[in-house]
């Protein structure tokens, strides 16, 4: 087998991180990024059910900004749930100690909002050594400059600006992966 750059997602070692889509923030959203990140997210969602890949799934203050949106949960079969009132991931009660039993190097983000929780999450994951990839597709931000930036920031710290497309065709590798039928056929 071919050696694989780090620079690309691999299935056997990502993580796929879902980042506070819930009912309040996404209402908040503009329209087209919201259905662009469900739609994307959805497709990441079954992509890693197909290739093992685990998920972890945040929720802000669920309290008060409501659950995961259901047009995303439809597609979790298994995954870590973690609620959280601080911003970065990695200060959630059991975030750390999920990636570390999971044993796996590469997280790959999808969530809202850009600018806040999914930008400080992927700079404190990358610190900490992580191969971090934003889904650029599959965040989105109330205000599009905000989204701009927060994908610049990361870029400059060395988080790998990604998009859905390549994220699942790097996780296959090879036409003649035994998924690649099912997953080819979401992105038609």
């Amino acid at each position: 087998m071919v050696e694989t750059s780090p620079l690309l997602c691999q299935a056997e070692q990502s993580v796929l991180l879902v980042i506070d889509i819930q009912q309040r923030l996404a209402s908040a959203m503009p329209d087209q990024a919201l259905q662009a990140v469900i739609k994307h997210t959805g497709w990441l969602l079954q992509a890693a059910e197909l290739l093992n890949i685990p998920v972890i799934r945040t929720e802000q203050y669920p309290k008060g900004l409501g659950e995961t949106l259901d047009d995303v949960r439809q597609h979790i079969q298994q995954e870590t749930r973690l609620e959280k009132t601080c911003f970065s991931c990695c200060g959630a009660s059991g975030f750390e100690q999920s990636l570390q039993q999971s044993g796996r190097k590469q997280i790959v983000i999808a969530g809202m909002e850009s600018h806040v929780c999914v930008l400080q999450t992927a700079m404190e994951l990358k610190v900490k050594g992580y191969a971090v990839f934003v889904v650029s597709d599959a965040v989105c931000s109330r205000d599009k400059h905000n989204h701009k930036n927060a994908l610049r920031r990361m870029e400059q710290a060395g988080v790998v600006i990604s998009n859905t497309e390549s994220v699942l065709f790097e996780w296959l590798r090879d036409a003649q992966h035994p998924h690649f039928k099912a997953i080819s056929k979401l992105v038609r």
